[in-house]
């Protein structure tokens, strides 16, 4: 799948979760350790004003202040926004093979599509399972996030961002949903 192709299908299905989110579950805890479902949004939000200051040739130290800013109380309206602005931004990239500097180390054009892809997707589930809607996450994305996630299973949980990692306790019956969910440390 085309990069702005897959950030566009993770974008709207997180949008049609972010969409059920009324003021009463923002309190509510999230799968992501010691975020509530207002934490989990504002990281979201953030992961995508990063993104632009990345885009824009910001430096490391710039990208992580982006997470530094308090949750919003026009937060859901927030996050829209700069999800629509993401987009846009990425659509008029042009060099998948630009450095970034992002909090993590230097990455590639790509490989920041294929971290907002993978964090959309990943925390699309994680609000749903949060706010108790369907957690069903689209089968193209669903292989999509895995075959860029599985090359690390090995690692995947010393990462610091993915919990403990892969089970090991799937068996050959497990959806690839199943799987992804896993791989990236969450137990439905």
């Amino acid at each position: 799948m085309e990069p702005n192709d897959a950030l566009s299908l993770s974008t709207d299905h997180f949008r049609s979760v972010l969409a059920k989110v009324g003021d009463d579950d923002l309190a509510l805890a999230t799968p992501c350790e010691k975020w509530s479902v207002a934490e989990l949004i504002w990281h979201v939000a953030r992961g995508s004003e990063m993104s632009l200051v990345l885009l824009d040739g910001g430096s490391k130290a710039q990208a992580t202040e982006m997470f530094k800013l308090p949750v919003p109380p026009d937060l859901l309206i927030e996050c829209r926004r700069s999800l629509d602005v993401q987009s846009s931004a990425f659509r008029a990239a042009e060099d998948l093979e630009q450095i970034v500097h992002h909090p993590m180390g230097d990455v590639t054009l790509r490989q920041l599509y294929d971290f907002r892809i993978m964090d959309l997707t990943l925390h699309a589930w994680d609000l749903a399972r949060a706010i108790g809607v369907s957690e069903v996450l689209p089968d193209e994305l669903v292989t999509h996030v895995y075959e860029m996630l599985s090359p690390l299973a090995e690692v995947v949980g010393q990462i610091g961002i993915f919990g403990t990692g892969p089970s090991q306790e799937l068996d050959g019956q497990a959806s690839s949903q199943q799987r992804l969910l896993d791989l990236s440390g969450r137990r439905p």
